[in-house]
């Protein structure tokens, strides 16, 4: 049982690591040479230029201002200083809503902890129950619930407290949520124009003997949008040119660096080998190996380029269809198209650089096949994770190290060992072993088939956050191996479940206590110092690095992670909200997390990530759901405890509290919710009005036409175009048809005047 010296221990530990990774940033940041890895979000934007091309050559590399040195923690007040809408302006609604989940933490955890020091502790403190009993406790148990008498009338205060706890909670969730919702409504009102405003994307397409897919896009939309409908382009199956390129990116890579390397020392022509990683095989001329197999890749690349172009087998029933207005958008986007409900399904088209565009080539068919089969992947991997988190768990406390390395445990009794293993050891053994853990739910959620970065990283930030509660949570609390727990769980009644895991909660409190000073405190002072990037940078800038180019794309910036950043948040409300009533000992460690990571991570915004795109906020009824999913839970968990402490009388007015969350839920999702999933017509009239009045000759169609072609086709020029065809696009154009059926539409049509560019339309002879 740890104490409050192996505590000690461990936040001296913590806290001296992160001040060393903060100390170590402070000084690495003002150094000229680190310049473009500390701030790549201005280099980015074209603000910022290189101190490398001024001064001496000392100068270039080491920053030799003393003053700078002085002042080297004013990253801190100047992280704060930048007003909220600047920084939506500067980093998006994205960014500037993700640190509002920091501030509600702050909101949430502050008044709440100041209540429960004031009244709780007190209660707890002031009883003798575990001193009177012969169970091992620590000097933290004595500040828990556990340190009150069976049947005591001073439950009473838990359960006020409880309701207090809730109202507080509920009533900063709502107020969040109208003004996120808020920001969300006036940041579309407000921003530029942009692509997926005008834009659906169309699955599931129906088969047509006469029709191509483009003609039969282009058909169906002229019949049922005729005064609205503008262009389109179709998906294209072009996973194998992607990767025929990107292999020629790392050949061109190696190339770079073979002849950088050959600059330098033109006595000696480099070599390589032709065999695994380059460790085997024959040894070849390096520069001319490379420029064969890049040449041989251009003929490969030009060839399937070719193959995609005049082959119907590579085009997907699926299209990006873009309108006259954002106004017609919204309602197809919104509305069935067909009469048969799974044919012609549209949602709104991502933005440009949100398209995932490899799962745009999935047949629409397979995608619920596909996440059932990653629905079931995800439970076996959730539950038999446990296996090997308890394995090092159990080696990660002193009864399993003595137990594996018995000639140990002599150094393992001394004191200083003894309180570094109990109160260090659990938390940084549990977070290492979660390392791998994202990438697998990103790969999974890849499976499925979500046609977004932003719907990936959202699915994957829903299994992690499922994963932690079960793994981290559920499986640190209750004792026993993996199937000892499963069986538990399998063979209990519903109602034994919260009285299993309640019983335990109070002891874990000093697990807890260590994992939020590892993963919160030291992980976010790591996170600032960007270890790993700044190594990467200054290999590749010397291995690689030719031109100005080059230095640029060796930057890392990075983007806020999503999928990562918001479960591990999520994991520190539940943790704050089971234990505030609990053990509320837990509540300053997770404040001091939620303000150190609003700083580091709001300066992370400002200067560092480069968000890979913007869904204005729309992760946030996931934030919202969760935090309440973590009351609920809490309520749960208080309700089974308070049910073994002989204070089974308050259960009536308990069962209240979750039922008056779920109510609140339903309000929530109810009131503010449809403004994150719909776009209301009177925006997208104002804003069609709007812009129709300050700019009268916009050619809608020349800047709406390449903006979903497949990025592998974005190197290729556009053929010129028809500028006379264009003069009357903005009529309303007739389809005509090759089918012979009695669906005929009686409408003559010409398609020159609004067929979107096809993939033929691109000059051939470009190569690659």
């Amino acid at each position: 049982m740890a104490t409050l010296g192996d505590i000690g221990v461990a936040a001296a530990i913590n806290i001296l690591s992160a001040c060393v990774f903060l100390i170590a940033f402070a000084i690495l940041r003002i150094q000229p040479v680190n310049d473009r890895v500390y701030f790549p979000k201005w280099y980015l934007k074209g603000l910022r230029s290189s101190p490398l091309h001024s001064g001496t050559i000392v100068n270039k590399f080491v920053n030799l201002d003393f003053r700078a040195y002085l002042k080297f923690l004013n990253w801190m007040p100047a992280a704060l200083q930048m007003p909220e809408p600047e920084l939506i302006d500067h980093a998006g609604l994205d960014s500037a809503v993700y640190l509002r989940i920091y501030l509600i933490g702050l909101k949430i955890f502050v008044p709440i902890a100041f209540i429960a020091f004031s009244v709780m502790v007190p209660v707890n403190w002031t009883n003798h129950t575990l001193e009177r009993t012969n169970l091992t406790y620590s000097d933290l148990d004595k500040l828990s619930i556990s340190n009150i008498p069976l049947g005591s009338q001073r439950f009473w205060t838990h359960l006020v407290m409880a309701y207090i706890f809730t109202f507080w909670t509920c009533y900063v969730l709502k107020r969040e949520y109208e003004i996120v919702a808020s920001m969300r409504l006036h940041f579309l009102a407000s921003e530029r124009r942009r692509p997926d405003q005008f834009t659906v994307l169309v699955r599931n397409v129906p088969p047509d003997a006469d029709e191509s897919v483009s003609e039969l896009v282009e058909h169906f939309f002229m019949v049922n949008h005729q005064d609205h409908y503008l262009t389109h382009q179709v998906v294209y199956n072009a996973n194998k040119l992607t990767k025929l390129v990107n292999e020629k990116k790392k050949k061109q890579n190696w190339l770079d660096y073979y002849q950088l390397k050959y600059t330098r020392n033109q006595s000696k022509r480099p070599t390589s080998k032709t065999g695994f990683l380059g460790l085997c095989g024959k040894t070849v001329d390096a520069i001319d190996f490379n420029t064969f197999e890049i040449e041989k890749l251009s003929k490969k690349i030009s060839d399937e380029r070719m193959n995609i172009i005049g082959s119907t087998k590579y085009i997907m029933p699926a299209a990006f269809v873009s309108f006259r207005t954002r106004w017609a958008a919204a309602v197809c986007a919104q509305t069935q198209q067909a009469r048969n409900p799974t044919v012609w399904l549209t949602e709104w088209a991502p933005e440009p650089r949100d398209v995932y565009w490899d799962n745009l080539a999935i047949p629409y068919v397979s995608l619920s096949i596909r996440r059932l089969i990653a629905a079931v992947a995800f439970f076996f991997l959730t539950f038999f994770f446990m296996i090997p988190i308890a394995f090092v768990q159990s080696l990660a406390n002193i009864e399993g190290i003595e137990k594996a390395l018995p000639f140990l445990k002599s150094l393992i009794e001394t004191k200083a060992v003894k309180s570094f293993i109990q109160g260090f050891l659990p938390g940084i053994a549990l977070k290492i072993f979660l390392v791998f853990l994202p990438s697998i739910l990103m790969q999974m959620s890849k499976f499925e088939g979500f046609s977004s970065i932003s719907a990936l990283e959202r699915r994957s930030a829903t299994r992690y956050y499922i994963f932690q509660f079960v793994n981290v949570f559920l499986g640190s609390i209750i004792t026993g191996t993996a199937f000892q727990q499963l069986n538990n769980f399998m063979h209990q009644s519903a109602n034994e479940i919260p009285k299993t895991v309640g019983v335990s909660i109070p002891m874990k409190a000093t697990f807890f206590i260590t994992y939020i000073m590892v993963d919160g405190w030291a992980g976010v002072a790591g996170e600032i110092l960007r270890l790993k990037p700044l190594i990467f940078f200054h290999l590749k800038n010397f291995f690689l690095v030719k031109t100005e180019k080059d230095r640029e794309e060796a930057m890392d910036p990075g983007s806020l992670g999503f999928n990562t950043g918001e479960p591990q948040i999520q994991l520190y409300f539940l943790l704050g909200l089971v234990y505030a009533v609990v053990s509320p000992i837990l509540l300053p460690f997770i404040i001091a997390f939620f303000c150190l990571a609003y700083v580091v991570y709001r300066h992370q915004i400002i200067n560092v990530y480069n968000q890979e795109y913007e869904s204005a906020a729309a992760f946030w009824p996931d934030v919202h759901g969760r935090i309440l999913t973590a009351l609920i839970v809490s309520q749960l968990l208080l309700m089974g405890l308070l049910s073994t402490k002989g204070a089974s009388h308050s259960t009536p007015l308990l069962i209240t509290l979750p039922v008056l969350t779920i109510w609140f839920r339903l309000f929530c999702k109810g009131r503010y919710e449809p403004a994150f999933i719909r776009y209301p017509l009177q925006e997208t009239v104002r804003k069609d009005t709007l812009e129709r009045t300050k700019e009268p000759n916009l050619n809608l169609k020349e800047y709406l036409q390449n903006a979903y072609i497949h990025p592998v086709f974005k190197g290729e020029e556009d053929s010129e175009s028809d500028a006379a065809s264009e003069d009357g696009e903005l009529e309303p154009s007739l389809v005509q048809t090759k089918r012979q059926s009695r669906f005929n539409t009686p409408l003559p049509s010409k398609r020159s005047g609004s067929s979107p560019p096809l993939l033929s339309d691109f000059d051939a002879t470009t190569r690659v």
